[in-house]
C-alpha cells in the first residue's frame, strides 16, 4: 500500500497510536478542557478526553465512517458512537437489521458487539464540530491504516459529507477519481475503482432526527440495502 505515512502491523496496534496522540494541539486543549469541565448531567463520570479509535471486527466487510467523536459521547465514554444522541438512534437501527447485538451504545463496558467496523474520519471532538483542514490531514493517516488493515473491507457506509469524502479521498490517492462525480445525499451507492462500494447517509445527529430529515424507517431501509452487499 502506498497510502499511509506509517503502516501498522495489525488494529490492536493501531487502536493504541491513535489513543496516544497528541499531533493538534487545539484539539488536546479542546477535548481535555471538555473533559475537565463535563456536562452537568455527567459530573460523576471520569471523561476519557483522549482520542478516540475505531470499534468491531477486524475482518469487518462493512465500514461505518462518521465525522468525528462527540464532546460528551465518545470523549466521554471512550467508544465511538457511544453515549450520545446519536449513538441511540444509530445502534437502534442497526441491532433492528442485524448489525449489532443490542439496541444501544452507552459505555466501553455494555457488551455491544458490532457485525463490522465503527470509526470516524477525526479521531478527537473538534470545537464546534469543525475540524481545520490541517487536522483533517493530521489524521487521514489513521483511517488510511484503518482502510488497509480491513482486508475483508467490502462496503464503506459514510454518515454525512466529511465522512463520505473522507473515503473518497483515500482512494484519489491511488486513482485518479474527482470528486464531484461522488455526490453526497442520503441513500447514494457508488462502485469505486478500488472495489469498494461507497453509500452516503444524512448523519444521525438530533438535528437531522429531530427534524425529520432521518428518521428510523428511513434508516432501516436503507440499512437493508446496504446489508444485502454483504451478505
Amino acid at each position: 500500500m502506498t497510502h499511509s505515512e506509517t503502516m501498522f502491523k495489525n488494529i490492536s496496534e493501531l487502536e493504541k497510536a491513535v489513543v496516544q496522540c497528541k499531533k493538534c494541539d487545539r484539539l488536546v486543549s479542546f477535548r481535555e478542557k471538555v473533559a475537565k469541565e463535563k456536562r452537568k448531567s455527567y459530573m460523576h463520570w471520569d471523561y476519557w478526553g483522549k482520542p478516540v479509535p475505531g470499534y468491531g471486527n477486524p475482518n469487518a466487510k462493512i465500514m461505518i465512517l462518521g465525522l468525528a467523536p462527540a464532546a460528551h459521547g465518545g470523549n466521554r465514554t471512550g467508544r465511538v458512537f457511544t453515549g450520545d444522541k446519536s449513538a441511540e438512534f444509530l445502534f437502534n437501527c442497526l441491532y433492528h437489521v442485524g448489525l449489532s447485538n443490542q439496541p444501544n451504545s452507552d459505555h466501553r463496558d455494555d457488551g455491544l458487539e458490532i457485525n463490522g467496523y465503527i470509526t470516524a474520519a477525526l479521531k478527537c471532538v473538534p470545537p464546534g464540530d469543525k475540524p481545520t483542514a490541517e487536522e483533517k490531514e493530521y489524521c487521514k493517516n489513521y483511517l488510511s491504516n484503518e482502510f488497509e488493515l480491513l482486508s475483508e473491507l467490502k462496503v464503506v457506509l459514510g454518515l454525512g459529507k466529511i465522512g463520505f469524502e473522507s473515503c473518497l479521498k483515500f482512494v484519489r490517492e491511488t486513482y485518479p477519481i474527482k470528486m464531484k462525480d461522488y455526490k453526497f445525499g442520503h441513500g447514494v451507492r457508488y462502485k469505486l475503482p478500488n472495489g469498494i462500494i461507497l453509500f452516503g447517509s444524512f448523519h444521525p445527529s438530533p438535528r437531522n432526527v429531530n427534524t425529520g430529515r432521518l428518521n428510523f424507517e428511513m434508516m432501516v431501509n436503507f440499512l437493508e440495502e446496504v446489508k444485502k452487499e454483504i451478505d
